[in-house]
């Protein structure tokens, strides 16, 4: 057995669009400034799934080879900010990503939580828990100079969550 499935059997499964080098070296350098550094255990990421249960490990795996290899990456870019009260996030469009999330929640029908089943909002965090003031100036901030931008969606990956940073489990490239 290996580390990271050493007692795997209660983790939950988060699944994640990974970034393009460039594109996760602005996210984290955006994070690192803004997210309080007590706080900031990971780099920046876009969730796909918060909770999947273990169990469906072996499908979930199978199901991402099938919408990644040989496929070209959707097309994605910043299109705007979004206010989370307590910090502030990118907000990411990318229909062809959307579609993937989508066939995934009908594949695991009846093994989401409810945050994961409800509609998703694709984002990039990079301010969180801190006072709604401190929150509103960075969205002020950032707004005056904000231009949407082109990112590059490299692969999709799985990670086993056991409280802290999260311990990676697989990783699924785009053609």
């Amino acid at each position: 057995m290996t580390p990271a499935r050493a007692g795997s059997g209660a983790a939950p499964i988060i699944v994640t669009a990974l970034l393009g080098r460039r594109d996760q070296g602005w996210f984290d350098a955006q994070r690192a400034e803004f997210f309080p550094p007590e706080r900031n255990q990971l780099a920046a990421h876009l969730t796909m799934f918060h909770h999947l249960p273990p169990s469906s490990e072996a499908e979930l795996k199978h199901r991402l080879v099938e919408e990644t290899r040989g496929v070209r990456a959707p097309p994605a870019r910043v299109g705007g900010l979004m206010s989370l009260g307590r910090g502030v996030a990118y907000r990411i469009e990318a229909p062809g990503l959307v579609a993937i999330r989508q066939a995934l929640v009908e594949a695991f029908t009846g093994l989401l939580t409810p945050q994961d089943a409800a509609g998703w909002r694709p984002h990039i965090t990079i301010q969180n828990k801190v006072q709604p003031a401190i929150a509103k100036v960075l969205m002020a901030t950032l707004s005056r100079d904000f231009a949407p931008r082109d990112i590059e969606i490299a692969g999709l990956a799985t990670w086993w969550y056991r409280g802290g940073p999260w311990e990676p489990l697989s990783r699924h490239m785009f053609a």
